[in-house]
């Protein structure tokens, strides 16, 4: 099992939430300058705007009357009045300040909020395109190459955004047109090579059953009908492999556990040939897809621990399950040789092979886990292996889960 690497993603900000921070922070240092310019000025023009009342000359007694600093003078002349008048600014100008700067700051904490707001709206109306267009490659992404007929299909102002969309549109349908003339190239082929083969063993079965057949021609006659036969079960391979490759049409609900007890009483006898002990626990596991698809990624799985096994007291186990509220599980554990991890994925590769001398039977052509991932994957599910510690495999094959089947069955 290899280490949970930290998800780093989660502490990054998205791009919707930088672009707001950038708005704000823009929004609050205006709005701080702002109130600092008004802060000066204001507190510059105070001694200007005082009120006060002169009942006399600029020499004469004078009258200085202030409710806000509870004095009535009355008439007041020389020094005293020059002291309550400096009194009189230096409150009104202490005043005007706490007032500017309370009443302003309020004011700039909740027109800064509104601003945030409406700068996180407008965000994500801009970046709205761009999660489409993520979404449709996701979706792709999950589907590998069986969605490749989804576009964007993005309509609107032809700016930068709509001309990434329709980038991606045509590099998708370069790469649908490819994997379906791929697909088409292995179907066509696969057919084409029926024939031949077909015709191949017919002339060597004719050849073999003659009266003046000597031993040796028989003998030869059985080797050529053996390679033969390999060579039929390639080619139904390479089209269950092109067919799992395909988006599934229809779909019915199947019961894994059904499809393994199946398996497992098919395979009991070749089992019995090499000394292999097979174990099942079938768990009801009740999912959406191909009976015919998923009974063949069950029996390449069980076919597949059978043969690349141990000579003697071998074991295949399978488990079927319900692993979760969404999902089915399927799990097949043999006995065998020790398995590097980093040979582990190049078992899922098409005619890829650890080594021969794993391999006890002449049944297997290099195709049984591809088949198992491209089922796996066209019915919306995954496949993950890993090298048993005692030698062997464990594959797991997590499916969606039909929760319409469940709730009936429950």
């Amino acid at each position: 099992m290899s280490r949970a690497r930290p998800r780093r993603r989660l502490l990054r900000p998205t791009l919707r939430l930088r672009l707001t921070l950038v708005y704000g922070t823009l929004f609050v240092a205006s709005g701080l300058v702002m109130i600092g310019a008004t802060y000066l000025m204001v507190g510059a023009r105070i001694p200007d705007l005082i009120s006060f009342v002169q009942t006399a000359g600029p020499s004469g007694p004078m009258r200085i009357s202030d409710p806000h600093l509870n004095i009535d003078k009355g008439l007041l002349s020389g020094p005293e009045s020059t002291r309550v008048l400096a009194r009189k600014q230096e409150t009104a100008r202490t005043d005007t300040a706490n007032a500017v700067l309370t009443q302003g700051g309020i004011a700039l904490v909740i027109v800064s909020a509104v601003a945030v707001g409406l700068g996180w709206l407008i965000a994500g109306r801009v970046l709205a395109p761009l999660h489409r267009v993520t979404d449709t490659a996701r979706r792709i992404a999950m589907a590998a190459d069986r969605s490749l007929h989804e576009r964007i299909a993005l309509t609107g102002v032809n700016d930068e955004v709509k001309e990434l969309a329709d980038t991606f549109d045509t590099m998708i349908q370069r790469l649908s047109h490819a994997f379906d003339g791929q697909r088409r190239f292995v179907a066509n082929a696969s057919h084409e090579l029926r024939t031949p083969l077909t015709l191949s063993r017919a002339l060597v079965e004719v050849a073999m059953h003659r009266r003046t057949a000597s031993p040796d021609l028989v003998q030869l006659g059985e080797t050529l009908m053996e390679i033969n036969a390999r060579h039929e079960r390639l080619i139904d391979g390479l089209l269950l492999l092109a067919r799992s490759e395909n988006e599934l049409g229809e779909r019915a609900p199947v019961d894994l556990a059904d499809v393994t007890t199946h398996v497992i009483a098919h395979a009991a006898a070749e089992a019995g040939k090499v000394s292999v002990t097979l174990y099942e626990s079938p768990g009801e596991a009740l999912t959406l897809g191909d009976p015919v698809l998923l009974e063949r990624l069950v029996q390449n799985l069980v076919e597949n621990g059978i043969r690349h096994n141990v000579r003697d007291q071998g074991f295949v186990r399978v488990v079927s399950r319900v692993l979760s509220e969404d999902q089915v599980e399927v799990r097949v554990d043999n006995s065998g040789p020790l398995i590097a991890p980093y040979d582990v994925p190049g078992l899922f590769e098409p005619f890829r092979r650890l080594n021969t001398d794993r391999l006890y039977t002449a049944k297997g052509v290099g195709l049984g886990l591809s088949i198992v991932r491209s089922v796996a994957a066209a019915h919306g599910g995954k496949v993950d292996a890993y090298p048993r510690p005692d030698g062997g495999l464990s594959v797991v094959v997590v499916l969606p889960r039909h929760h319409a089947m469940a709730l009936e069955a429950e």
